[in-house]
């Protein structure tokens, strides 16, 4: 990368600047990098906590499944399956954390009141289908933190990478310009040192000579006379 550059004041100067601005951007993307990874350290709590209430509440959700076949019969909890097939919605909203955009799931409000008829419906059937809405919850729960935990991720690794070009290449090659400037224009500055000093010796010897050949000439004349 020395060899491309002209070895001058000026570009000594904006390779100054460029090491300046890069050292800058380094700084920032480490600060950037620094508060990712408390954040999704913060959401694998979460996360962990999630996939927790997940599980347990899916233990209780199957155990009421059987419970509700064993007892009501598996045609009629499936029939009752059949016929409650609404939308499940949920809320969504991007935010934007520390420039990486990730989604906030939420559940809406939903009324515990069974979506159908409770006639010849057992009590364990419609236990069972709290229970599964309880789990669909849960669900939205683990996406909502784990895909938070995954765009973090990525972005903790793309900033590293960053990082680590700019630490390892960019300003290191940055550094070998200006020791390459400034190696040349100290040589240029020796170099011009030595020549004024040559010139300087040789007008210094041209008018010692003037100065004797003056001389010279004084005594002749003196002698003449």
């Amino acid at each position: 990368m020395a060899e491309q550059i002209s070895p001058t004041r000026s570009a000594l100067l904006a390779s100054k600047a460029s090491l300046k601005t890069a050292s800058g951007g380094a700084d920032l993307l480490k600060r950037k990098r620094d508060a990712l990874i408390a954040e999704f350290f913060a959401l694998v709590k979460d996360a962990l906590a999630a996939r927790e209430q997940l599980s347990g509440v899916s233990k209780g959700a199957y155990t009421s499944l059987l419970g509700a076949k064993a007892w009501d019969s598996p045609e009629a909890v499936e029939s009752l399956s059949l016929g409650s097939a609404d939308d499940y919605q949920i809320d969504m909203v991007i935010e934007n954390l520390y420039g990486v955009k990730v989604p906030n799931m939420t559940v809406p409000e939903r009324g515990r009141a069974a979506t159908f008829s409770p006639i010849n419906v057992g009590g364990r059937t419609i236990q069972a289908a709290t229970d599964f809405n309880d789990v669909l919850e849960g669900i939205v729960r683990v996406a909502s933190t784990e895909t938070k935990l995954r765009r973090i991720g990525e972005e903790i690794k793309k900033t590293s990478r960053r990082v680590n070009a700019l630490e390892q290449v960019v300003i290191p090659g940055i550094q070998a310009d200006i020791r390459f400037i400034r190696g040349v224009l100290d040589q240029r500055e020796r170099e011009e040192s030595f020549r004024l000093k040559k010139i300087k010796a040789k007008l210094e010897a041209e008018a010692e000579a003037e100065a004797a050949e003056l001389a010279a000439q004084g005594g002749h004349r003196g002698s003449a006379a």
